[in-house]
């Protein structure tokens, strides 16, 4: 077999990925004495590498005697595509230490390529330093690599530059650069450069919406993603249906995700393992956990994603014993949990106040699984001591902890100890919250009636005052209800609505039904300098009463109501929607700013955990 046919077998099996063949092609040159040439040499390493045989690459790589920049850029290409980038970083300064080689553009895209991948723009912006230097500096390979490279460490604006020093734009560069500001929520410049751009295909289309829905803008990916059907441009690949998914779970409409389900199945695609995910995640912050359970059961192949999305899913939708039961039989199939899947773990145990198994994952993810807890799981872990009255442990834990706590980890600390009546604790949390300066409106609500539980009237005058300073003002509260096609949004104390009357009837009618069973209204969240009175009328125009009420006014009867809240359901609320459940026989489904309430029968699946 001469050395032309070896090579050009050898890179058919990196093509094709056979790395059985190319063993016994590597077999058949030991066992014949062929000369390992570079050229061969170099074609195994690159046979093995994009096989995702790393191991194999990186044994031959060390074993030979003389390495051309050809052999450098065939191992840093190997190792970024077995997802090793860190690697490229640490080997590269070998090639001119050891082997007195200086990187050509090949070796110049792959160290660019992995600097893009880990997120290193201090090592990027060195290698970008060292390209424009060398004879290659024009070679629009590289720049389109920097361009990605800068797009995806947020520096859109660096991008641009080089994007116009390249002297013959591909698809590749504009659709970098435009994914670049969109997810960086640069989005009037993303459409703009996408305007600009002579030929669009689906990737331009799929860099420019899941862009968009990363950096938040849900509603305007949908406008785009209907505008590109209307352009008539195939989807021949199933990835812009994951990102479109993903825009409907953050919207929560049921209704539209329905529909790009729909979308799915008319194109074939329901065995796509990452739209399935998207699909599972969809349904379930779309308050149907049912239809995400039956997606996730009718999956043929299950990953780690697949897996950590229904435990998250029903861990959210206060199924606690139904996730961890998940996470029984995921390990019984050989997969590990992710930083993700412990997540979901602590907080499934955190709602339905499981403290010792929550702390068994917290250490099992550190001793088991070699993790290290980020922030999201110390606040998680918090949440589940302070929901369960572990207060002095919470607040050992918030100070012990390796993050700097934030605002919000304070505020609910703080939170929890109004809740559990604790004041020594609450006082010390508020006081150190109030040094912090808050930004939020609702923690200076938290802290005046804090103070005011207490008596402190000195520090609830020092609260107001603040309050008056910073013209401090409540976000309002909103919720939004979702009947057929139609959406209406309420919001809190809104007495402008068309059908005011009729819902301020119902909700007297049902005010006066639940004061006979025994309702008795909770006014600890509203300020306490208000006379009673003043204090049930506030909460008798929460914006979820009135969209329960227009529900109920409007829907259909017997149907589930799917409301979506954007703060946290008070107390009094969730007391009110239990009520009302058991009262008009109705199933009342609430996503508000922690979890998913399903109230039916006077009982709600948190357990009053939330």
């Amino acid at each position: 077999m001469c050395y032309t046919h070896l090579v050009y077998q050898l890179q058919a099996c990196a093509r094709h990925q056979t790395p059985h063949i190319g063993k016994k092609l590597h077999c058949h040159i030991i066992k014949t004495g062929i000369d390992l040439c570079r050229s061969i040499s170099n074609n195994l390493i690159n046979m093995y590498g994009k096989c995702g045989l790393i191991r194999d690459s990186l044994n031959l790589f060390n074993l030979l005697p003389h390495r051309d920049p050809v052999s450098w850029a065939s191992i840093l290409t190997a190792n970024n595509q077995a997802n090793l980038p860190h690697l490229t970083l640490s080997m590269f300064p070998a090639m001119f230490k050891q082997d007195g080689l200086q990187p050509d553009h090949y070796v110049f895209a792959c160290l660019v390529k992995a600097c893009a991948i880990l997120g290193a723009i201090k090592q990027g912006k060195q290698v970008h330093a060292s390209f424009i230097v060398s004879p290659f500096s024009d070679d629009d390979v590289v720049k389109s690599s920097l361009v990605d490279m800068y797009a995806k460490c947020g520096l859109p604006d660096i991008g641009h530059v080089v994007f116009d020093s390249i002297s013959a734009k591909n698809t590749i560069s504009w659709t970098a650069l435009i994914s670049g500001y969109a997810q960086s929520g640069r989005k009037l410049d993303a459409i703009q450069l996408f305007q600009k751009m002579p030929t669009k295909n689906l990737l331009s289309w799929t860099a420019l919406i899941s862009g968009l829905v990363q950096s938040g803008h849900w509603v305007d990916s949908f406008y785009l993603f209907m505008e590109m059907q209307s352009k008539g441009i195939d989807i021949v690949d199933p990835f812009i249906l994951s990102s479109i998914i993903g825009a409907s779970a953050n919207l929560a409409v049921l209704g539209l995700g329905k529909q790009i389900h729909c979308l799915v199945l008319l194109l074939g695609y329901e065995s796509s393992l990452f739209v399935s995910n998207a699909l599972v995640d969809m349904y379930a912050k779309c308050s149907d956990i049912l239809a995400a359970k039956k997606i996730f059961g009718e999956m043929f192949k299950r990953d780690i994603v697949s897996w950590t999305s229904v435990i998250v899913g029903t861990a959210q939708h206060g199924l606690a014993e139904e996730a961890l039961s998940l996470h029984d039989q995921m390990l019984s199939t050989g997969l590990k949990p992710n930083e993700v899947t412990f997540v979901g773990l602590i907080y499934a145990c955190s709602h339905v106040g499981l403290v010792s198994k929550g702390r068994y994952f917290f250490n099992s993810m550190i001793k088991d699984y070699g993790m290290s807890p980020s922030l999201q799981h110390y606040t998680c872990l918090l949440d589940l001591l302070s929901r369960s009255g572990h207060l002095e442990e919470a607040e050992n834990l918030i100070k012990t902890m390796p993050f700097k706590p934030d605002e919000a980890t304070w505020a609910a600390l703080l939170s929890a100890c109004n809740h559990h009546r604790n004041t020594d604790i609450g006082i010390r949390v508020a006081d150190h919250l109030l040094s912090l300066t808050p930004e939020d409106p609702s923690t200076y609500i938290l802290l005046s009636n804090t103070y005011a539980s207490a008596a402190m009237w000195e520090s609830v005058s020092k609260v107001r005052r603040l309050m008056a300073d910073m013209e401090v003002r409540r976000e309002p509260g909103y919720s939004c209800i979702v009947l057929g096609k139609e959406s209406r949004l309420f919001l809190a104390g809104e007495t402008s609505h068309p059908e005011k009357d009729e819902i301020f009837g119902l909700l007297k009618e049902l005010d006066a039904e639940m004061k006979r069973r025994g309702y008795i209204p909770d006014t600890s969240s509203v300020l306490h300098d208000l006379e009673q009175q003043e204090k049930e009328r506030h909460l008798f125009w929460h914006s979820e009463r009135l969209a329960v009420a227009y529900g109920l006014l409007k829907g259909i009867p017997g149907t589930v109501l799917h409301i979506v809240k954007n703060l946290r359901v008070c107390r009094d609320c969730h007391t009110v929607l239990k009520f009302i459940s058991m009262i008009v026989k109705r199933e009342i489904v609430v996503r508000d700013a922690n979890r998913y309430h399903h109230f039916k029968d006077g009982k709600c699946s948190c357990n009053n955990f939330w």
